[in-house]
């Protein structure tokens, strides 16, 4: 069954159609059918004021019911074909999807795609084709001859601190690889990250991790939003968190902004207080 349980301040006791408004008085089954591009996107819309620091920052990652990330180093084996509906969807919204480089080497990331069913949406916001892919490094230990940095629609972005490698910094620009500096040392500082993007006019921020970075992006107090995938999966075993690395100090409030249900899947939208 596909459902869409709007949340709002009042209870919320049965479920509506992803395009009718939060306050629709009769609940429509969409059991028959899977969401259409354009209900998700209506659903995942970006709010029309960016956040405090000129930019809006989402976070899209699965995790299994007992907490994994991945299953044997990669998300696929926990996500599913609605899943990627969605993943495809927050890029079709999105002027920049940030990802760390493991996640770049375990993933095998490839550039972003023009879509033609998000076309119209990103030229009416003033968008480009697709969206550019920035890629957090200290180290720059990356393969520039991939597709991702030779062939992009869009040219990808390095972010990095002031202090990576000269010679990992000479050859990504031989590559004709762009270097944002967002750091005064070798990592990149999550807020000076975030400016650095809008500074470029990218203001709609999506993070597909992976879990260090998320975590980075936490600590940092620059998430503004997380969309969760919960897949009905067990894996046990010592796989990552979505969230790697040090902790706040003092646990983070985010409110839940809508949940949809399929196959036992729930997708969740969660954003800050």
């Amino acid at each position: 069954m596909r459902r869409l349980f709007p949340v709002t301040d009042e209870t919320v006791s049965a479920p509506v159609p992803v395009t009718a408004p939060a306050s629709a008085p009769a609940p429509v089954s969409a059991a028959d059918r899977e969401w259409s591009l354009d209900e998700l996107a209506d659903a995942y819309a970006y709010p029309k004021a960016v956040g405090a620091r000129g930019a809006w920052l989402r976070a899209n990652m699965v995790s299994s019911l007992d907490g994994a990330a991945h299953h044997e180093g990669r998300s696929q084996p926990i996500s599913s074909s609605t899943d990627m509906r969605i993943f495809g969807t927050l890029r079709g919204l999105a002027d920049v999807v940030i990802v760390g480089a493991e996640t770049v080497r375990l993933e095998g990331y490839r550039p972003a795609r023009a879509r033609a069913a998000f076309a119209a949406r990103r030229a009416a916001a003033g968008q480009g084709p697709a969206p550019a892919v920035a890629v957090v490094s200290a180290s720059l230990d990356l393969d520039f001859s991939l597709p991702l940095f030779t062939s992009p629609l869009v040219p990808t972005l390095l972010l990095t601190g002031a202090t990576a490698p000269p010679d990992r910094v000479r050859a990504a620009r031989e590559a004709g690889v762009e270097i944002v500096v967002a750091g005064d040392e070798a990592a990149v500082e999550p807020s000076l990250a975030v400016a650095a993007l809008a500074e470029r006019g990218l203001t709609r921020l999506l993070t597909e991790g992976g879990p260090r970075l998320l975590a980075q992006f936490i600590t940092g107090g620059v998430l503004d939003e997380l969309c969760l995938t919960v897949s009905p999966t067990l894996v046990a075993g010592r796989a990552q968190r979505i969230a790697d690395g040090p902790g706040v100090a003092v646990p983070e409030w985010f409110t839940l902004a809508s949940l949809l249900e399929e196959a036992g899947f729930l997708f969740t939208q969660y954003r800050r207080n």
